[in-house]
This record gives C-alpha cells, sequence and structure tokens, in this order.
C-alpha cells in the first residue's frame, strides 16, 4: 500500500473513532435538564410565571411549529398555554423518554388533564384525558430554538365524549 493511500484510510478511521463524541453533543441527563423550564411552563401553567420560563428555556426568535408552515412564537406560545392553564387548572405533561441526535433533543411525553370549560366544541362533564405527545427541540448556545411537535388531540376529545 502506498503512502498516498493509507492516509484516507488513516484520516477515515480517525473520523470514526470519533464520531460518538460529535454525533451527540449531550448526555441524555443534560438534554432532561434542557427541557425541563419547558415542560415545567406545560404543568399547571396557571400557577407558574409562563414568560419567565420561556425567557430562560426559549431563544426570543424561537419557533414551536405544529406542521411544515404554521408555527408560533415565543409569545404567541406564552399566550397559548395561558389559554390552556385556564381552560385545563390540573393540565400535566409528564416525560416519558428522552433521546439525543446532536443538537436535538426528541421528548415522549404523556399529556393529561381535565377541562372546566368547551374544549374543542366538547362540553366539559368532569372526565379526563390522557394522551401521547412527541417533541423535537432545537438547542443553540444553551436556548431551545425550535420545536415541533405533534399531540394526540384527536384521543383527548374521544375520550371526553364519550358515553
Amino acid at each position: 500500500m502506498t503512502r498516498f493511500t493509507l492516509r484516507p484510510l488513516v484520516a477515515l478511521a480517525l473520523l470514526a473513532a470519533t464520531a460518538p463524541s460529535w454525533a451527540q453533543t449531550m448526555t441524555v441527563e443534560q438534554a432532561r435538564k434542557q427541557v425541563a423550564p419547558f415542560y415545567e411552563m406545560l404543568n399547571q401553567p396557571a400557577t407558574k410565571d409562563i414568560k419567565a420560563l420561556s425567557e430562560q428555556a426559549l431563544s426570543p426568535d424561537w419557533k414551536s411549529y405544529s406542521s411544515e408552515t404554521d408555527f408560533k412564537g415565543r409569545d404567541g406560545f406564552v399566550a397559548q398555554v395561558g389559554g390552556f392553564g385556564k381552560l385545563i387548572p390540573d393540565l400535566k405533561w409528564d416525560i416519558k423518554d428522552v433521546l439525543v441526535d446532536g443538537n436535538r433533543i426528541i421528548v415522549r411525553s404523556e399529556a393529561s388533564g381535565t377541562p372546566v370549560g368547551p374544549f374543542f366544541g366538547v362540553a366539559p362533564s368532569g372526565k379526563s384525558f390522557k394522551i401521547m405527545t412527541i417533541d423535537i427541540h432545537t438547542i443553540k448556545d444553551g436556548k431551545t430554538i425550535t420545536a415541533h411537535h405533534v399531540e394526540d388531540w384527536a384521543s383527548a376529545l374521544r375520550q371526553l365524549s364519550a358515553k
């Protein structure tokens, strides 16, 4: 093997050996700490200073995507969470699983609560819901810059309207 053939192989071997250190920039425990203020906002939000928690966790230009094109900024999200806090005073967001992929944190969680007012057209009945949610948070400079999320609100409506 010539010297010129060996160099690329050595470089490739070094790159492969160091891949885990740059592919995953934070541990699961660090990721949990990073997203904790975000989920703290979602747990009984009527009892919290949501704005302060959002400023702690989210960049000023943070975007929350519910689809590829629809998003809310930080202030819009704070208003939405405040509304949910009034509508669902016992709202709870329980983290079930956290995965890390570079600067992205994937969270599988369970949202539950008992609406005290009309919820997506369903009158309050004292019934509660429990649904699965998935969030993908992107982190930059210690702050969350985007969140893509999916909540199973259809299951919540079925649970709330069941006879």
